[in-house]
Protein backbone atom coordinates (compact mmCIF):
# COMPACT_ATOMS: atom_id res chain seq x y z
CA UNK A 1 0.00 0.00 0.00
CA UNK A 2 2.55 2.39 0.91
CA UNK A 3 4.36 1.70 -2.72
CA UNK A 4 0.65 2.86 -4.23
CA UNK A 5 0.61 5.92 -2.34
CA UNK A 6 3.93 7.37 -3.43
CA UNK A 7 3.02 6.52 -6.63
CA UNK A 8 -0.18 8.69 -6.05
CA UNK A 9 1.85 11.12 -4.92
CA UNK A 10 3.80 10.91 -8.01
CA UNK A 11 0.81 11.46 -10.38
CA UNK A 12 -0.99 14.10 -8.14
CA UNK A 13 2.06 16.02 -8.11
CA UNK A 14 2.59 15.60 -11.49
CA UNK A 15 6.09 14.24 -10.98
CA UNK A 16 8.74 12.73 -13.70
CA UNK A 17 7.91 9.03 -12.72
CA UNK A 18 7.88 8.78 -16.40
CA UNK A 19 7.73 11.55 -19.57
CA UNK A 20 5.19 13.51 -19.20
CA UNK A 21 2.41 13.24 -22.18
CA UNK A 22 1.24 16.81 -23.77
CA UNK A 23 -2.85 17.19 -22.95
CA UNK A 24 -3.86 16.91 -27.07
CA UNK A 25 -1.59 13.93 -27.18
CA UNK A 26 -4.16 11.70 -24.87
CA UNK A 27 -6.53 9.47 -26.56
CA UNK A 28 -9.52 8.42 -23.75
CA UNK A 29 -11.91 7.00 -26.47
CA UNK A 30 -11.96 3.80 -25.75
CA UNK A 31 -11.25 0.62 -27.95
CA UNK A 32 -15.57 -0.26 -27.53
CA UNK A 33 -16.35 3.29 -28.68
CA UNK A 34 -13.69 2.93 -31.61
CA UNK A 35 -14.74 -0.51 -32.84
CA UNK A 36 -18.36 0.54 -32.56
CA UNK A 37 -19.63 -1.74 -30.03
CA UNK A 38 -17.77 -4.69 -31.17
CA UNK A 39 -14.82 -5.48 -29.43
CA UNK A 40 -13.15 -5.21 -25.47
CA UNK A 41 -9.39 -3.45 -24.23
CA UNK A 42 -7.30 -6.26 -23.53
CA UNK A 43 -5.50 -6.23 -20.15
CA UNK A 44 -2.46 -3.87 -21.16
CA UNK A 45 -4.98 -1.27 -22.47
CA UNK A 46 -7.51 -0.74 -20.08
CA UNK A 47 -4.15 -0.31 -17.29
CA UNK A 48 -2.41 2.28 -19.83
CA UNK A 49 -6.24 3.77 -20.06
CA UNK A 50 -6.06 4.35 -16.26
CA UNK A 51 -2.92 5.13 -16.35
CA UNK A 52 -3.19 8.18 -18.69
CA UNK A 53 -6.53 9.33 -17.17
CA UNK A 54 -4.38 9.20 -13.77
CA UNK A 55 -1.76 11.00 -15.18
CA UNK A 56 -3.74 13.95 -16.56
CA UNK A 57 -6.65 14.01 -14.36
CA UNK A 58 -5.85 14.83 -10.09
CA UNK A 59 -9.42 13.66 -9.48
CA UNK A 60 -8.16 10.02 -10.31
CA UNK A 61 -5.43 8.04 -8.91
CA UNK A 62 -4.54 4.30 -9.93
CA UNK A 63 -2.95 2.21 -6.88
CA UNK A 64 -1.08 -1.20 -7.11
CA UNK A 65 -2.04 -3.71 -4.87
CA UNK A 66 -1.02 -7.18 -3.74
CA UNK A 67 0.44 -9.67 -6.84
CA UNK A 68 -2.09 -12.02 -8.27
CA UNK A 69 -1.54 -15.65 -9.52
CA UNK A 70 -0.75 -14.06 -12.92
CA UNK A 71 2.42 -12.14 -11.47
CA UNK A 72 1.14 -8.58 -12.18
CA UNK A 73 -0.43 -6.47 -9.47
CA UNK A 74 -4.05 -6.11 -8.58
CA UNK A 75 -4.92 -2.64 -9.77
CA UNK A 76 -7.42 0.02 -7.76
CA UNK A 77 -8.81 3.29 -9.81
CA UNK A 78 -10.10 5.93 -7.42
CA UNK A 79 -12.52 9.00 -8.49
CA UNK A 80 -12.49 11.88 -5.93
CA UNK A 81 -11.82 15.19 -6.79
CA UNK A 82 -11.30 16.10 -2.66
CA UNK A 83 -7.93 13.61 -2.47
CA UNK A 84 -5.54 14.47 0.37
CA UNK A 85 -2.09 13.34 0.80
CA UNK A 86 -3.34 11.48 4.18
CA UNK A 87 -5.62 8.98 2.76
CA UNK A 88 -8.62 8.36 0.99
CA UNK A 89 -9.74 5.30 3.09
CA UNK A 90 -8.75 6.92 6.51
CA UNK A 91 -11.63 5.87 8.76
CA UNK A 92 -12.09 9.34 9.45
CA UNK A 93 -13.39 10.18 5.63
CA UNK A 94 -16.72 11.72 5.27
CA UNK A 95 -17.50 10.10 2.16
CA UNK A 96 -18.72 6.53 1.04
CA UNK A 97 -16.89 4.67 -0.95
CA UNK A 98 -18.65 2.51 -3.78
CA UNK A 99 -16.21 -0.27 -5.05
CA UNK A 100 -16.72 -1.74 -8.32
CA UNK A 101 -14.92 -5.29 -9.57
CA UNK A 102 -14.85 -6.10 -12.76
CA UNK A 103 -13.39 -9.23 -14.92
CA UNK A 104 -13.86 -11.56 -12.42
CA UNK A 105 -14.52 -13.81 -15.15
CA UNK A 106 -12.66 -11.61 -18.06
CA UNK A 107 -14.74 -13.18 -20.78
CA UNK A 108 -17.54 -11.08 -18.98
CA UNK A 109 -16.12 -7.99 -20.29
CA UNK A 110 -19.12 -5.47 -20.16
CA UNK A 111 -18.08 -3.84 -16.65
CA UNK A 112 -14.70 -3.45 -18.19
CA UNK A 113 -15.63 -1.57 -20.69
CA UNK A 114 -18.16 0.33 -18.71
CA UNK A 115 -16.46 1.28 -15.95
CA UNK A 116 -13.37 2.76 -18.27
CA UNK A 117 -15.70 5.32 -19.87
CA UNK A 118 -18.18 5.70 -16.52
CA UNK A 119 -14.24 7.22 -14.56
CA UNK A 120 -13.48 8.91 -18.13
CA UNK A 121 -16.99 11.02 -17.55
CA UNK A 122 -16.33 11.89 -14.57
CA UNK A 123 -12.89 13.08 -14.67
CA UNK A 124 -14.24 15.12 -17.42
CA UNK A 125 -17.06 16.54 -16.27
CA UNK A 126 -19.40 15.01 -18.92
CA UNK A 127 -21.26 13.54 -16.24
CA UNK A 128 -22.38 15.06 -12.90
CA UNK A 129 -20.00 13.98 -9.72
CA UNK A 130 -21.46 12.34 -6.94
CA UNK A 131 -20.64 14.85 -3.44
CA UNK A 132 -20.85 12.34 -0.76
CA UNK A 133 -18.88 9.39 -2.62
CA UNK A 134 -15.32 7.79 -3.94
CA UNK A 135 -15.78 5.73 -6.91
CA UNK A 136 -13.17 3.00 -6.57
CA UNK A 137 -12.90 0.43 -9.61
CA UNK A 138 -10.76 -2.57 -9.93
CA UNK A 139 -10.09 -2.48 -13.70
CA UNK A 140 -9.48 -6.27 -14.15
CA UNK A 141 -9.48 -8.85 -11.58
CA UNK A 142 -9.14 -11.72 -12.83
CA UNK A 143 -5.72 -11.24 -14.53
CA UNK A 144 -4.58 -14.16 -15.64
CA UNK A 145 -7.58 -15.24 -17.44
CA UNK A 146 -7.81 -11.63 -19.37
CA UNK A 147 -4.57 -12.12 -21.06
CA UNK A 148 -6.04 -15.46 -21.54
CA UNK A 149 -7.55 -13.88 -24.57
CA UNK A 150 -9.37 -16.39 -26.96
CA UNK A 151 -12.83 -16.01 -29.34
CA UNK A 152 -14.35 -19.61 -28.64
CA UNK A 153 -14.92 -20.14 -24.95
CA UNK A 154 -18.67 -18.30 -24.56
CA UNK A 155 -20.25 -20.10 -26.29
CA UNK A 156 -23.28 -18.84 -25.65
CA UNK A 157 -22.23 -15.18 -25.64
CA UNK A 158 -22.92 -12.59 -28.41
CA UNK A 159 -19.87 -10.96 -28.67
CA UNK A 160 -16.95 -9.04 -28.56
CA UNK A 161 -15.27 -10.25 -31.19
CA UNK A 162 -12.36 -11.90 -28.31
CA UNK A 163 -12.25 -11.96 -24.46
CA UNK A 164 -10.30 -13.48 -21.94
CA UNK A 165 -11.61 -17.09 -20.13
CA UNK A 166 -13.62 -17.66 -16.70
CA UNK A 167 -10.61 -19.86 -15.15
CA UNK A 168 -7.44 -17.65 -13.83
CA UNK A 169 -3.87 -18.19 -14.03
CA UNK A 170 -4.02 -21.38 -11.48
CA UNK A 171 -7.61 -22.09 -13.28
CA UNK A 172 -9.86 -20.94 -10.18
CA UNK A 173 -13.30 -19.59 -10.62
CA UNK A 174 -12.64 -16.45 -8.59
CA UNK A 175 -16.55 -15.90 -7.49
CA UNK A 176 -16.06 -19.22 -5.82
CA UNK A 177 -12.74 -18.19 -3.79
CA UNK A 178 -13.94 -15.31 -1.64
CA UNK A 179 -13.94 -16.82 2.20
CA UNK A 180 -11.41 -19.98 1.21
CA UNK A 181 -8.95 -17.51 -0.79
CA UNK A 182 -7.04 -20.13 -2.15
CA UNK A 183 -5.58 -17.62 -4.87
CA UNK A 184 -3.62 -15.05 -4.78
CA UNK A 185 -6.21 -13.26 -6.36
CA UNK A 186 -8.62 -13.55 -3.47
CA UNK A 187 -5.99 -12.59 -0.73
CA UNK A 188 -4.65 -9.49 -2.93
CA UNK A 189 -9.22 -8.90 -3.24
CA UNK A 190 -9.65 -8.93 0.59
CA UNK A 191 -6.57 -6.94 1.32
CA UNK A 192 -7.84 -4.09 -0.79
CA UNK A 193 -11.32 -4.42 0.39
CA UNK A 194 -10.30 -4.67 3.94
CA UNK A 195 -8.27 -0.95 3.42
CA UNK A 196 -10.97 0.61 1.09
CA UNK A 197 -13.42 -0.85 3.30
CA UNK A 198 -16.50 0.16 1.07
CA UNK A 199 -19.82 1.13 1.63
CA UNK A 200 -21.37 0.02 -1.40
CA UNK A 201 -19.79 -3.32 -4.26
CA UNK A 202 -21.13 -3.27 -7.76
CA UNK A 203 -19.94 -6.67 -9.33
CA UNK A 204 -20.44 -6.69 -12.84
CA UNK A 205 -21.14 -9.56 -14.93
CA UNK A 206 -22.69 -11.45 -17.72
CA UNK A 207 -25.66 -14.68 -17.54
CA UNK A 208 -27.50 -16.86 -19.74
CA UNK A 209 -29.66 -19.31 -17.66
CA UNK A 210 -32.78 -18.63 -20.52
CA UNK A 211 -33.88 -16.43 -23.05
CA UNK A 212 -35.50 -12.86 -22.36
CA UNK A 213 -36.11 -9.72 -23.14
CA UNK A 214 -34.26 -7.74 -20.98
CA UNK A 215 -30.59 -6.96 -21.59
CA UNK A 216 -30.22 -5.60 -17.90
CA UNK A 217 -30.54 -7.76 -14.54
CA UNK A 218 -29.29 -7.51 -10.81
CA UNK A 219 -28.56 -9.72 -8.72
CA UNK A 220 -28.99 -7.74 -5.40
CA UNK A 221 -27.22 -10.14 -2.12
CA UNK A 222 -30.11 -11.68 -0.29
CA UNK A 223 -31.69 -9.15 1.76
CA UNK A 224 -32.86 -11.51 4.97
CA UNK A 225 -29.11 -12.66 5.02
CA UNK A 226 -27.93 -9.56 4.33
CA UNK A 227 -30.16 -8.84 7.98
CA UNK A 228 -32.28 -5.91 9.70
CA UNK A 229 -32.38 -2.50 8.94
CA UNK A 230 -29.65 -2.51 6.28
CA UNK A 231 -31.38 -5.49 4.66
CA UNK A 232 -35.19 -3.31 4.78
CA UNK A 233 -33.33 -0.48 2.91
CA UNK A 234 -31.37 -2.90 0.40
CA UNK A 235 -35.29 -4.30 -0.56
CA UNK A 236 -37.25 -1.90 0.06
CA UNK A 237 -35.57 1.44 -1.10
CA UNK A 238 -32.48 1.00 -2.91
CA UNK A 239 -33.36 -2.03 -5.09
CA UNK A 240 -36.57 -0.06 -6.23
CA UNK A 241 -35.29 3.12 -6.39
CA UNK A 242 -32.91 1.69 -9.03
CA UNK A 243 -35.70 -0.12 -11.38
CA UNK A 244 -37.30 2.83 -11.55
CA UNK A 245 -34.53 4.79 -12.43
CA UNK A 246 -33.35 2.50 -15.20
CA UNK A 247 -37.01 2.12 -16.57
CA UNK A 248 -37.11 6.50 -16.44
CA UNK A 249 -34.29 5.58 -18.99
CA UNK A 250 -35.67 2.93 -21.09
CA UNK A 251 -33.74 0.67 -19.58
CA UNK A 252 -36.20 -2.52 -18.37
CA UNK A 253 -34.50 -4.38 -15.93
CA UNK A 254 -35.59 -7.60 -14.11
CA UNK A 255 -33.82 -10.23 -10.98
CA UNK A 256 -31.48 -12.13 -11.96
CA UNK A 257 -33.48 -15.01 -13.80
CA UNK A 258 -32.07 -18.21 -11.77
CA UNK A 259 -32.99 -21.13 -13.73
CA UNK A 260 -31.31 -23.68 -15.70
CA UNK A 261 -32.38 -25.27 -19.06
CA UNK A 262 -36.42 -24.39 -18.10
CA UNK A 263 -38.72 -21.62 -18.74
CA UNK A 264 -38.51 -18.81 -16.76
CA UNK A 265 -42.48 -18.65 -15.92
CA UNK A 266 -42.96 -21.05 -13.61
CA UNK A 267 -41.08 -18.81 -10.90
CA UNK A 268 -38.18 -18.68 -9.50
CA UNK A 269 -35.98 -18.22 -6.52
CA UNK A 270 -33.71 -15.12 -5.63
CA UNK A 271 -29.82 -16.52 -5.78
CA UNK A 272 -28.56 -17.08 -2.24
CA UNK A 273 -24.74 -15.49 -2.47
CA UNK A 274 -23.33 -17.40 0.62
CA UNK A 275 -19.41 -16.12 1.57
CA UNK A 276 -17.80 -18.24 -1.43
CA UNK A 277 -19.22 -15.66 -3.84
CA UNK A 278 -18.10 -11.83 -3.97
CA UNK A 279 -21.47 -10.34 -2.72
CA UNK A 280 -21.91 -12.85 -0.15
CA UNK A 281 -18.44 -12.15 1.12
CA UNK A 282 -19.23 -8.54 1.51
CA UNK A 283 -22.25 -8.89 2.99
CA UNK A 284 -20.34 -10.61 6.24
CA UNK A 285 -18.38 -6.69 6.44
CA UNK A 286 -22.13 -5.14 5.94
CA UNK A 287 -21.58 -4.09 2.65
CA UNK A 288 -24.03 -3.21 0.14
CA UNK A 289 -23.63 -5.06 -2.57
CA UNK A 290 -25.29 -6.36 -5.98
CA UNK A 291 -24.28 -8.08 -9.27
CA UNK A 292 -25.07 -6.52 -12.43
CA UNK A 293 -25.86 -9.67 -15.11
CA UNK A 294 -26.52 -8.18 -18.12
CA UNK A 295 -27.98 -10.97 -21.20
CA UNK A 296 -25.15 -12.87 -22.99
CA UNK A 297 -26.95 -12.92 -26.03
CA UNK A 298 -28.01 -9.28 -26.79
CA UNK A 299 -25.57 -7.06 -28.30
CA UNK A 300 -22.78 -5.96 -27.07
CA UNK A 301 -22.96 -2.60 -27.52
CA UNK A 302 -25.94 -2.40 -25.73
CA UNK A 303 -24.79 -4.91 -22.63
CA UNK A 304 -21.94 -2.43 -22.40
CA UNK A 305 -24.09 0.63 -22.38
CA UNK A 306 -26.71 -0.97 -19.88
CA UNK A 307 -24.27 -1.38 -17.53
CA UNK A 308 -22.50 2.55 -17.85
CA UNK A 309 -25.98 3.58 -17.31
CA UNK A 310 -26.65 0.96 -14.13
CA UNK A 311 -23.63 2.23 -12.42
CA UNK A 312 -24.79 6.36 -12.89
CA UNK A 313 -28.14 5.16 -11.90
CA UNK A 314 -26.86 3.14 -8.93
CA UNK A 315 -24.47 6.25 -7.73
CA UNK A 316 -26.94 9.16 -8.19
CA UNK A 317 -29.27 7.00 -5.74
CA UNK A 318 -26.33 5.90 -3.09
CA UNK A 319 -25.07 9.58 -3.45
CA UNK A 320 -28.79 10.96 -2.43
CA UNK A 321 -29.06 8.44 0.52
CA UNK A 322 -25.63 8.61 1.54
CA UNK A 323 -26.85 9.82 4.84
CA UNK A 324 -28.73 6.89 5.48
CA UNK A 325 -26.47 4.32 4.33
CA UNK A 326 -23.61 5.62 6.89
CA UNK A 327 -26.24 5.31 9.61
CA UNK A 328 -27.56 2.06 8.62
CA UNK A 329 -24.42 0.04 8.27
CA UNK A 330 -22.97 1.61 11.89
CA UNK A 331 -26.11 0.13 13.39
CA UNK A 332 -25.51 -2.75 11.37
CA UNK A 333 -21.82 -3.30 13.22
CA UNK A 334 -23.43 -3.38 16.69
CA UNK A 335 -26.54 -5.83 15.80
CA UNK A 336 -24.43 -8.88 16.42
CA UNK A 337 -23.12 -9.34 19.67
CA UNK A 338 -21.55 -12.02 22.14
CA UNK A 339 -24.70 -13.77 23.12
CA UNK A 340 -27.37 -13.07 20.57
CA UNK A 341 -28.34 -15.63 17.90
CA UNK A 342 -26.75 -15.32 14.87
CA UNK A 343 -28.33 -17.63 11.21
CA UNK A 344 -25.86 -20.10 9.71
CA UNK A 345 -28.05 -22.12 6.88
CA UNK A 346 -30.85 -20.55 4.78
CA UNK A 347 -34.09 -21.80 3.51
CA UNK A 348 -36.25 -20.30 0.65
CA UNK A 349 -39.16 -18.92 2.88
CA UNK A 350 -41.93 -20.15 0.10
CA UNK A 351 -44.90 -17.89 2.22
CA UNK A 352 -43.83 -15.25 0.97
CA UNK A 353 -43.55 -14.71 -2.51
CA UNK A 354 -43.25 -11.51 -4.92
CA UNK A 355 -44.77 -11.37 -8.53
CA UNK A 356 -43.00 -10.05 -11.46
CA UNK A 357 -44.20 -8.58 -14.31
CA UNK A 358 -42.07 -10.33 -16.70
CA UNK A 359 -40.74 -9.88 -20.11
CA UNK A 360 -39.84 -12.87 -22.01
CA UNK A 361 -40.31 -15.07 -25.09
CA UNK A 362 -42.11 -18.50 -25.42
CA UNK A 363 -40.51 -21.57 -25.08
CA UNK A 364 -41.02 -24.97 -26.23
CA UNK A 365 -40.07 -28.60 -26.29
CA UNK A 366 -39.35 -29.77 -30.03
CA UNK A 367 -37.24 -32.80 -30.69
CA UNK A 368 -33.24 -32.28 -31.66
CA UNK A 369 -32.03 -32.70 -34.49
CA UNK A 370 -28.85 -34.34 -32.86
CA UNK A 371 -29.76 -36.54 -30.39
CA UNK A 372 -33.50 -36.83 -31.26
CA UNK A 373 -34.08 -35.64 -27.23
CA UNK A 374 -36.89 -33.06 -26.52
CA UNK A 375 -34.86 -29.51 -26.61
CA UNK A 376 -36.06 -26.21 -24.78
CA UNK A 377 -35.96 -23.54 -27.62
CA UNK A 378 -37.05 -20.10 -27.13
CA UNK A 379 -39.37 -18.27 -30.03
CA UNK A 380 -38.03 -14.52 -30.33
CA UNK A 381 -41.12 -14.16 -32.95
CA UNK A 382 -43.60 -14.54 -29.39
CA UNK A 383 -42.56 -11.95 -26.71
CA UNK A 384 -44.80 -12.04 -23.76
CA UNK A 385 -45.34 -10.11 -20.65
CA UNK A 386 -46.65 -12.27 -17.96
CA UNK A 387 -47.09 -12.37 -13.95
CA UNK A 388 -43.95 -14.90 -12.60
CA UNK A 389 -43.62 -15.84 -8.97
CA UNK A 390 -40.61 -14.41 -7.40
CA UNK A 391 -39.49 -16.59 -4.47
CA UNK A 392 -37.10 -13.86 -2.59
CA UNK A 393 -37.84 -14.45 0.85
CA UNK A 394 -35.47 -16.66 2.91
CA UNK A 395 -35.32 -17.90 6.38
CA UNK A 396 -32.98 -18.98 8.96
CA UNK A 397 -32.84 -22.84 9.03
CA UNK A 398 -30.08 -22.88 12.09
CA UNK A 399 -28.31 -20.52 13.94
CA UNK A 400 -25.96 -20.52 16.71
CA UNK A 401 -25.27 -18.36 19.92
CA UNK A 402 -22.14 -16.43 19.19
CA UNK A 403 -19.39 -16.55 21.79
CA UNK A 404 -16.97 -14.33 23.68
CA UNK A 405 -14.08 -15.69 21.66
CA UNK A 406 -12.94 -18.81 19.64
CA UNK A 407 -10.01 -20.58 20.81
CA UNK A 408 -7.10 -22.19 18.53
CA UNK A 409 -4.62 -24.82 19.05
CA UNK A 410 -1.53 -23.60 17.68
CA UNK A 411 -0.67 -26.09 15.52
CA UNK A 412 -3.66 -24.94 13.15
CA UNK A 413 -1.43 -22.19 12.26
CA UNK A 414 -3.21 -22.38 8.67
CA UNK A 415 -6.55 -21.24 9.68
CA UNK A 416 -4.81 -17.99 11.57
CA UNK A 417 -3.11 -16.77 8.57
CA UNK A 418 -6.62 -17.47 6.95
CA UNK A 419 -8.18 -15.42 9.56
CA UNK A 420 -5.69 -12.82 9.15
CA UNK A 421 -5.40 -12.50 5.34
CA UNK A 422 -8.97 -10.67 6.21
CA UNK A 423 -7.68 -8.42 8.67
CA UNK A 424 -9.21 -10.55 11.78
CA UNK A 425 -7.43 -9.55 14.92
CA UNK A 426 -5.94 -13.09 16.57
CA UNK A 427 -4.40 -12.86 19.99
CA UNK A 428 -1.79 -15.27 21.53
CA UNK A 429 -1.97 -16.68 24.95
CA UNK A 430 0.57 -15.52 27.10
CA UNK A 431 0.60 -18.68 29.33
CA UNK A 432 -1.39 -22.50 30.22
CA UNK A 433 -5.44 -21.76 31.07
CA UNK A 434 -8.07 -24.22 32.10
CA UNK A 435 -11.49 -23.11 30.67
CA UNK A 436 -14.61 -24.29 30.43
CA UNK A 437 -15.37 -24.24 26.69
CA UNK A 438 -17.91 -25.67 23.98
CA UNK A 439 -16.35 -28.35 22.22
CA UNK A 440 -17.97 -29.55 18.77
CA UNK A 441 -17.64 -33.09 17.76
CA UNK A 442 -18.59 -33.65 13.63
CA UNK A 443 -21.46 -36.29 13.90
CA UNK A 444 -22.18 -36.20 10.43
CA UNK A 445 -21.27 -34.23 6.65
CA UNK A 446 -21.54 -35.81 3.30
CA UNK A 447 -19.33 -34.56 0.22
CA UNK A 448 -19.97 -34.02 -3.00
CA UNK A 449 -17.78 -36.91 -5.81
CA UNK A 450 -16.12 -34.93 -7.68
CA UNK A 451 -13.81 -32.27 -7.06
CA UNK A 452 -15.08 -28.69 -6.90
CA UNK A 453 -12.70 -25.62 -7.09
CA UNK A 454 -10.13 -27.63 -5.88
CA UNK A 455 -12.10 -29.01 -3.26
CA UNK A 456 -14.21 -32.08 -2.16
CA UNK A 457 -16.74 -29.72 -1.07
CA UNK A 458 -18.66 -30.99 2.21
CA UNK A 459 -22.20 -30.23 2.83
CA UNK A 460 -24.94 -31.24 5.36
CA UNK A 461 -22.56 -30.66 8.10
CA UNK A 462 -23.95 -31.33 11.50
CA UNK A 463 -22.75 -31.29 15.14
CA UNK A 464 -22.72 -32.57 18.21
CA UNK A 465 -21.91 -29.97 21.14
CA UNK A 466 -19.91 -30.76 24.73
CA UNK A 467 -19.25 -28.96 27.78
CA UNK A 468 -15.62 -29.20 28.35
CA UNK A 469 -12.62 -28.27 31.14
CA UNK A 470 -10.05 -27.66 28.77
CA UNK A 471 -6.49 -26.86 29.11
CA UNK A 472 -5.34 -24.23 26.36
CA UNK A 473 -1.40 -23.59 26.37
CA UNK A 474 0.45 -20.98 26.12
CA UNK A 475 0.95 -19.48 22.46
CA UNK A 476 -2.50 -20.92 21.54
CA UNK A 477 -4.77 -18.24 19.66
CA UNK A 478 -7.90 -15.94 20.52
CA UNK A 479 -10.08 -14.58 18.39
CA UNK A 480 -12.28 -12.37 20.08
CA UNK A 481 -15.58 -11.59 18.53
CA UNK A 482 -16.03 -7.85 19.60
CA UNK A 483 -14.38 -6.86 16.08
CA UNK A 484 -15.95 -5.76 12.87
CA UNK A 485 -15.23 -9.07 10.91
CA UNK A 486 -17.81 -11.01 13.21
CA UNK A 487 -19.95 -12.25 10.76
CA UNK A 488 -16.80 -13.59 8.70
CA UNK A 489 -15.30 -15.35 11.82
CA UNK A 490 -18.48 -17.09 12.30
CA UNK A 491 -19.12 -18.11 8.94
CA UNK A 492 -15.59 -19.08 8.70
CA UNK A 493 -15.12 -20.95 11.85
CA UNK A 494 -18.80 -22.49 12.42
CA UNK A 495 -18.63 -26.25 10.92
CA UNK A 496 -22.21 -26.12 9.63
CA UNK A 497 -21.81 -22.76 7.88
CA UNK A 498 -22.33 -23.51 4.05
CA UNK A 499 -18.61 -22.19 3.52
CA UNK A 500 -17.42 -22.57 6.42
CA UNK A 501 -13.52 -23.78 6.68
CA UNK A 502 -14.35 -27.11 7.57
CA UNK A 503 -16.86 -27.49 4.58
CA UNK A 504 -13.61 -25.97 2.39
CA UNK A 505 -11.87 -29.24 3.80
CA UNK A 506 -9.24 -26.84 6.18
CA UNK A 507 -10.08 -29.55 8.96
CA UNK A 508 -9.98 -33.21 6.99
CA UNK A 509 -7.51 -34.43 9.10
CA UNK A 510 -9.84 -34.98 11.85
CA UNK A 511 -11.82 -37.08 9.76
CA UNK A 512 -9.41 -40.36 9.51
CA UNK A 513 -8.67 -42.23 12.40
CA UNK A 514 -5.10 -42.71 12.82
CA UNK A 515 -5.22 -45.57 15.67
CA UNK A 516 -7.20 -48.88 14.88
CA UNK A 517 -7.25 -52.40 16.31
CA UNK A 518 -6.30 -55.81 15.39
CA UNK A 519 -9.50 -57.62 15.73
CA UNK A 520 -7.42 -60.81 16.66
CA UNK A 521 -6.14 -58.64 19.51
CA UNK A 522 -9.27 -56.43 20.40
CA UNK A 523 -11.33 -59.16 20.69
CA UNK A 524 -10.35 -60.27 23.97
CA UNK A 525 -9.53 -56.75 25.60
CA UNK A 526 -13.65 -55.85 24.45
CA UNK A 527 -14.76 -58.13 26.29
CA UNK A 528 -13.25 -57.47 29.48
CA UNK A 529 -14.11 -53.66 28.35
CA UNK A 530 -17.77 -54.84 28.17
CA UNK A 531 -17.49 -56.51 31.77
CA UNK A 532 -16.15 -53.86 33.10
CA UNK A 533 -18.98 -51.50 32.02
CA UNK A 534 -21.91 -53.00 32.55
CA UNK A 535 -24.01 -50.27 31.17
CA UNK A 536 -21.96 -50.19 27.77
CA UNK A 537 -22.80 -53.94 27.42
CA UNK A 538 -26.41 -53.07 27.80
CA UNK A 539 -26.05 -50.61 25.57
CA UNK A 540 -24.45 -52.95 23.05
CA UNK A 541 -26.54 -55.51 23.08
CA UNK A 542 -29.83 -53.45 22.84
CA UNK A 543 -28.05 -52.15 19.82
CA UNK A 544 -27.95 -55.71 18.30
CA UNK A 545 -31.41 -56.91 18.80
CA UNK A 546 -32.42 -53.25 17.79
CA UNK A 547 -30.43 -53.42 14.43
CA UNK A 548 -29.80 -56.39 11.96
CA UNK A 549 -27.64 -55.00 10.19
CA UNK A 550 -25.16 -54.49 13.11
CA UNK A 551 -26.23 -57.38 14.10
CA UNK A 552 -24.89 -58.98 11.65
CA UNK A 553 -21.64 -57.16 11.14
CA UNK A 554 -18.70 -58.53 13.74
CA UNK A 555 -16.35 -55.86 12.37
CA UNK A 556 -19.31 -52.89 12.79
CA UNK A 557 -19.45 -54.44 16.96
CA UNK A 558 -15.87 -54.34 17.67
CA UNK A 559 -15.51 -50.81 16.22
CA UNK A 560 -18.86 -49.71 18.27
CA UNK A 561 -17.21 -51.08 21.30
CA UNK A 562 -13.62 -49.69 20.65
CA UNK A 563 -15.15 -45.88 20.33
CA UNK A 564 -16.59 -46.48 23.68
CA UNK A 565 -13.19 -47.51 25.14
CA UNK A 566 -10.31 -45.20 25.81
CA UNK A 567 -8.07 -46.72 23.41
CA UNK A 568 -10.27 -44.76 20.71
CA UNK A 569 -8.18 -41.49 20.22
CA UNK A 570 -10.07 -38.24 21.44
CA UNK A 571 -9.10 -35.99 18.09
CA UNK A 572 -11.51 -38.29 15.74
CA UNK A 573 -13.87 -35.83 14.35
CA UNK A 574 -13.23 -33.70 17.16
CA UNK A 575 -13.08 -30.18 15.91
CA UNK A 576 -9.73 -28.38 17.20
CA UNK A 577 -11.49 -25.03 17.33
CA UNK A 578 -13.31 -24.57 20.68
CA UNK A 579 -15.89 -21.56 21.92
CA UNK A 580 -15.46 -19.85 25.29
CA UNK A 581 -17.99 -17.18 26.07
CA UNK A 582 -21.40 -16.17 25.55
Amino acid sequence: MKRAILSLICIVLFTACSSKKEPESYDFETVFEKSDGMETASYEQVISFYQDLAELHTSVAIYEMDRTDSGKPLHLVTYNPDRNFDSEFSKKRDKNILLVNNGIHPGESDGIDASMMLMRDLAEGKIEAPQHMIIAVIPVYNIGGALNRNSTTRTNQNGPLEYGFRGNARNYDLNRDFIKADTRNARAFADLFTTVKPDLFIDNHVSNGADYQYVLTHLFTQHNKLGGELGKYLHQSLMPQLEDSLVQNNWDITPYVNVFNRTPESGFSQFLDSPRYSTGYTTLFNTLGMMVETHMLKPYKDRVTGTYQLMKSFIEIADADHEKIKSLREKALQEYKTGSYYPINWGIDSTKTSTLSFKGYEGVMIPSNITGAQRLKYDREQPFTKDVTYFNHYKALDSIKIPKQYIIPQGWWNIVNALRSHKIRVNRLEKDTILTAEVYKISNYESVRRPYEGHYLHYNTTIETTLEEVLIKEGDYVVNLDQDGIRFIIEALEPSARDSFFNWNFFDSILQQKEGFSPYVWEEKAEAFLNENPEIKKEFEAKKLAEPSFANNWYAQLDWIHKKSPNYEKSHLRYPIIRVGG
